[in-house]
């Protein structure tokens, strides 16, 4: 679903070739007229229709009967409405500057044809802007969807990049680059749009992580079903994390102290240790070295298959497929990619050094 801006630049568009083409037909007819109607000369033919249809008041190339002089009254009469309306709707194309749109809309989508492993964010509403301000204090490249102007003219103004359309549509996500993204984030206001989003992103790219925003609980057991890698529900989440405040307040602080914010001293990323990929593979802990080496900590370690090892000792081993939590400043998870390859291609989401 495009912006009715877009809808408009498009239709004149088609406005403005139906009125060139309604003109060139114009021409030819004429033209073909005092050929072989007239028995002129082509150079006559062409000529004596161009100043017909400019209507510079010169005479006749060639004496012309009553027929003939009809017919040059018929073809100044179509000449003049169909420049009259080329004119009309590139004037009021100018003077609402659908042109200038159109060009926005060219670099909008050169701009989302060069995103790669991108992320994008269905909905702009309150969720949508937590998640978005969150994105862009780890610097990494997102697309924002909404179906309403207004808030997306909020995101522009932030310097976000934005499309308006359905995100429930395969032609939306096509046009934000959903076969090369590695992440959707669907907070849509209701759970079905949500739902239908999650299904259409994973029928376009099934690799890609969807994360899905939940009102109930059938609701998070049919995203599930759906195939979304995540569901979060702000009732449950929210009940869950005021009840934490309350019985453990510091513990909280902290823990948001490194998820969230642009100026926490603390960051945690992911690494996945493939296969041929990572030295460290076959070693433990200890042996690898991975704390005294960068600085960072590994907090968790999740087997390939699903087993969760909180706080491993330095006599754990490391094996192909483990998926590392890990802790430390920007510089020190800097240091630990090099020794560690990161769960998403090129280097971790880190701000960067001052």
């Amino acid at each position: 679903m495009s912006s009715p801006l877009e809808e408009k630049y498009r239709q004149i568009q088609k406005d403005l070739r139906a009125g060139a083409i309604a003109l060139a037909l114009v021409f030819i007819t004429g033209t073909l007229w005092y050929k072989f109607v007239e028995g002129w000369h082509w150079s006559d033919a062409v000529y004596m229709t161009m100043i017909t249809l400019s209507t510079v008041g010169f005479g006749e190339i060639n004496p012309l009967g009553d027929r003939g002089r009809i017919f040059t009254m018929s073809l100044i009469i179509m000449g003049l409405i169909s420049i009259g309306y080329i004119v009309n709707r590139f004037t009021e194309a100018l003077i609402q500057g659908y042109f200038q749109e159109g060009r926005r809309i060219r670099q909008l989508r050169r701009l989302v044809e060069s995103l790669s492993e991108h992320y994008i964010i269905c909905g702009y509403g309150r969720t949508g802007r937590q998640i978005a301000i969150e994105f862009q204090a780890e610097e990494i490249s997102f697309v924002v969807i909404d179906s309403l102007p207004e808030p997306l003219e909020e995101a522009k103004q932030l310097g976000y990049v934005t499309i308006q359309g359905d995100a429930t549509l395969d032609e939306t996500l096509i046009s934000v680059g959903i076969e090369n993204a590695v992440c959707l984030v669907a907070a849509l206001p209701s759970d079905a749009e949500n739902l239908y989003t999650v299904l259409s992103a994973k029928t376009l790219n099934p690799k890609i992580r969807a994360i899905a925003r939940a009102s109930t609980e059938e609701a998070l057991q049919k995203l599930q079903r759906a195939g979304a890698d995540a569901v979060v529900s702000p009732y449950i989440t929210g009940g869950k994390r005021m009840a934490a405040a309350a019985l453990r307040p510091q513990v909280i602080d902290f823990v948001d102290g490194i998820l969230t914010g642009s100026d926490r001293a603390f960051y945690m990323e992911e690494f996945l240790l493939e296969a041929g990929a990572c030295p460290s593979i076959g070693q433990s802990l200890r042996e690898a070295k991975l704390r005294s080496q960068s600085g960072a900590l590994v907090l968790a370690i999740r087997r390939q298959s699903g087993e969760l090892i909180a706080g491993p000792t330095g006599e754990t081993v490391l094996m192909a497929g483990d998926l590392l939590i890990c802790m430390g400043t920007p510089e020190q998870l800097r240091l630990l990619t090099q020794l560690l390859i990161p769960i998403r291609s090129g280097t971790p989401r880190l701000p960067k050094q001052g």
